[in-house]
């Protein structure tokens, strides 16, 4: 009965809804411990389901599971088709568990529109969901934008920064800016299947669906188009340098749990492997592209740890930190290996506990110190003890401590990257020195050595809310650090089958006339 009832029950499109519908109801509440209640709950009970996908996810399957597909609009080829594999499967879980820890964590940080904040919040959970989920082309555009749509306000209204008015408008222009490609690309795609479907008297004529369009061959110079036109798309909303101005302001002047999950959710590089990557291979794989965007992602990784070097406001380190550690996941990418793209795929998971961690640690400082610069703490070690460990951990596995999630990670992208390239793998690892440099520098003025002046007598250390998320994160790194195993299984099949498309291409099946199709 719960073999038959896992099969026909849309589990997918639960958890996609279920946070949007709950922040309506929450919309029938006006007290604002029954909001924070019914968020909580709703928030458990998607991080529910999600756990129920991931015991019931086939490891080392290739294959698209638990899928839901409905036509949408059949004139134009759209439709509702989501669906998880190993590219995507770990990034709905990350999700559900993140917006779980932001919810505790705004329990008493949040005072201003409570209930508003808490649907902003629930919503934007489901149009992360929806573009975590989608197959389809368009319907991935629609949750794409969508997500402007809470990010925004949660930014304007709720960010604790002078200029977070200019921070959220900037932020929405960016990603505007690079959806306009994104579209026109997305419609080149559906062109270039409707010219071979028409031809062939193939049905349906038009197709945005992913398993569709990876049928069907596109010649290499529209390829190395669609790829750029998409490439903007992604690099701005990743961010990927010199694309990311918008960050640094929108995680300094936004609030902690916008900035968790900017800094958590790697939306830009999943769009890379999840789109870009298997729809054009031969594009991705051209020396032009492959030079480009390994030369971007060294420079992101140099960049953004000097940057974080010299910082004295923790939020604007840990901004620069995550250009950097984008760069890492950007090479590994592009190294178009099995131990790059499974290093890359792994650290965008990893970041989400250890970078998302320590924004939430910067998210305590605040409260305690009203401030995140340099010159509030010194010394805070001594009375607090709890934070200071937490915080030396978290940093420890964002800059690749062996036996915590981060090492794993950049050990598979450092082990592509050099088999790609000894050059681009040679530069790489200066960036592994670099986070050591400036998070420890941070670290001993902030937490070590005497008393800073400006630290508040009566200061306190972590609360009971506050080390339920800072033991949860550090569960998580621990486990992927230690025992790694169960999530690499997970996306071993799908990563393998990427693999093999980039091997195989898609232009050799041009000159024989036969579709090539991803198993």
């Amino acid at each position: 009965m719960l073999e038959e009832l896992a099969s026909t029950f849309p589990i997918l499109t639960c958890i996609l809804f279920l946070p949007v519908i709950g922040a309506v109801v929450l919309w029938l509440f006006d007290d604002e411990d029954m909001v924070r209640t019914s968020a909580l709950t709703i928030a458990l009970l998607e991080l529910a389901l999600t756990v129920f996908v991931l015991l019931r996810f086939i490891p080392e399957s290739s294959a698209m599971q638990f899928s839901e597909h409905v036509p949408w609009i059949p004139a134009l080829g759209v439709s509702y088709h989501i669906a998880v594999d190993g590219i995507s499967v770990l990034f709905v879980g990350l999700t559900a568990f993140l917006t779980v820890l932001i919810v505790i964590y705004s329990w008493d940080t949040v005072r201003h529109q409570v209930k508003l904040y808490m649907m902003a919040l629930l919503a934007l959970e489901t149009t992360t969901m929806g573009v975590f989920l989608s197959l389809d082309l368009i319907l991935f555009f629609v949750f794409w934008e969508l997500m402007l749509i809470p990010s925004y306000f949660l930014i304007k209204l709720w960010g604790g920064g002078p200029e977070r008015h200019y921070a959220a408008l900037k932020f929405v222009l960016y990603t505007l800016l690079g959806s306009v490609f994104m579209l026109v690309g997305i419609a080149l795609l559906d062109i270039n299947y409707h010219q071979w479907a028409t031809l062939r008297h193939m049905e349906p004529t038009y197709s945005f669906d992913l398993l569709e369009l990876l049928s069907v061959p596109i010649p290499l110079g529209q390829q190395i188009l669609i790829f750029w036109l998409l490439f903007l798309g992604f690099a701005f909303k990743a961010p990927v340098f010199p694309f990311h101005t918008w960050l640094p302001d929108a995680l300094f002047e936004g609030p902690i749990g916008m900035a968790v999950v900017l800094a958590g959710l790697k939306l830009g590089t999943f769009g890379f492997i999840r789109f870009s990557i298997p729809l054009l291979p031969d594009a991705s794989r051209s020396e032009t592209v492959v030079t480009v965007i390994m030369t971007l992602g060294v420079a992101a990784i140099l960049y953004g740890a000097i940057m974080a070097l010299i910082q004295q406001d923790f939020r604007r380190l840990l901004a620069f930190s995550s250009i950097s550690h984008l760069g890492f996941v950007v090479i590994g990418l592009f190294a178009l290996n099995y131990q790059g793209l499974q290093g890359s795929l792994l650290t965008m998971i990893n970041l989400g506990f250890s970078t998302a961690g320590l924004f939430f640690i910067a998210g305590f400082l605040y409260s305690r110190q009203q401030s995140t610069q340099l010159g509030s703490f010194g010394g805070m070690a001594k009375q607090t003890p709890l934070l200071a460990s937490f915080f030396l951990f978290l940093g420890l596995a964002s800059i690749g401590l062996p036996g915590t999630n981060g090492f794993i990670g950049e050990f598979l992208i450092l082990l592509g990257t050099f088999k790609a390239s000894w050059l681009y793998g040679g530069i790489a690892v200066t960036g592994v020195i670099f986070s050591a440099a400036y998070f420890l520098w941070y670290y001993e003025r902030a937490m070590l050595g005497p008393l800073g002046k400006a630290v508040k007598d009566s200061i306190r250390d972590l609360q009971p809310r506050e080390i339920l998320i800072a033991s949860a994160l550090s569960v998580m790194i621990l486990w992927i650090g230690l025992y790694p195993a169960p999530f690499l299984r997970m996306m071993n099949g799908s990563v393998q089958a990427l693999v093999d498309r980039l091997e195989r291409g898609t232009v050799a099946s041009i000159e024989s006339k036969q579709p090539v199709r991803v198993d």
